[in-house]
């Protein structure tokens, strides 16, 4: 009972957004601009600001990327078989490759793991909020503009644009040249990107209440959904097996691994117009999914389930 009380609020939060979508009809684009140019470099800045860097994070970031890379792999790999096209094969990225480390994956490990668990889930959120920043920007800039025959360069000059990288540096940046900030400063600054995750999942639930039935892809959500939720902890077994750290931590890695893709593949793909409603229906079925799996994958790594 305690993991589905952890996530009633997220699904009230998606509830909130659906509701007020249909009642109001609001612009989500330029809302989910507001976020993304507005909002999400400030989370950016303090999660990196805030978060102290250590030898450790080595480890996590060659983690974070390999899985990353390799998930963009079979979805590329996938799509070539399929024959999708450029669009479709970006947006199945956004759907497949980054997951719901934050508000989602940090309460759960918090619940089952404790303080220093929690910790850990921290350092991968931070880690997976510049993948996102990046690596996530990337392709969904690159999805956007498949029919408009625009180069490669033009695409990279899109990602360069995103404040949220600069916000990330700028935090990182502070923190090793121990740069202080008055709780004046800083409290603003956290108000301000704490918003941000409260937004992206109202911005989803407002892109879910414009999804009919007709619109679903059901083969490539399918896909989507195997990789997301049962191949990525696969992948997170088979790296954490070699790495030098304790076996908690690699338990919490693979369990991070198998969360529902992140909401901010939702915004990214409304902003640059990649497939967002496959986007966001991924989001959407993989959260209600991991209310099997998760437990399921909690219990294989050998974690006792409160029901």
């Amino acid at each position: 009972m305690q993991f589905f009380t952890i996530l009633l609020p997220i699904f009230c939060i998606f509830i909130v957004g659906f509701i007020a979508q249909k009642a109001l009809k609001f612009d989500i684009a330029n809302l989910s601009k507001m976020s993304l140019y507005v909002l999400s470099p400030f989370l950016a800045f303090k999660t990196f600001y805030t978060h102290t860097l250590t030898i450790d994070y080595l480890y996590y970031i060659l983690y974070i990327v390999l899985l990353c890379f390799i998930l963009i792999g079979i979805i590329s790999l996938w799509s070539f078989i399929a024959k999708y096209n450029t669009k479709e094969r970006c947006a199945m990225v956004l759907c497949s490759c980054f997951m719901n480390n934050g508000n989602y994956g940090t309460p759960v490990i918090l619940v089952f793991f404790g303080a220093l668990g929690f910790e850990l889930a921290v350092i991968m959120m931070v880690l997976q909020q510049f993948i996102m920043s990046t690596v996530g920007i990337y392709y969904a800039a690159k999805g956007s503009d498949y029919q408009d025959g625009v180069s490669q360069k033009d695409v990279i000059m899109k990602v360069i644009r995103m404040p949220v990288a600069y916000g990330a540096l700028i935090g990182i940046i502070f923190q090793l040249c121990q740069i202080p900030l008055s709780p004046a400063i800083l409290m603003p600054i956290a108000m301000i990107g704490d918003s941000s995750i409260v937004v992206i999942m109202i911005i989803l639930g407002m892109q879910l209440a414009k999804l009919t039935i007709k619109q679903l892809e059901y083969s490539k959500l399918a896909v989507a959904l195997l990789v997301r939720m049962i191949i990525s902890p696969l992948i997170a077994l088979g790296l954490v097996y070699f790495m030098p750290i304790e076996f908690m931590y690699k338990q919490i890695l693979i369990v991070l691994a198998a969360m529902p893709a992140a909401a901010n593949t939702t915004l990214l793909s409304v902003q640059f117009n990649t497939k967002p409603e496959l986007v966001s229906s991924a989001t959407l079925f993989s959260t209600i999914l991991s209310l099997i799996t998760l437990p399921i994958v909690l219990w294989l790594t050998g974690v006792p389930i409160p029901f």
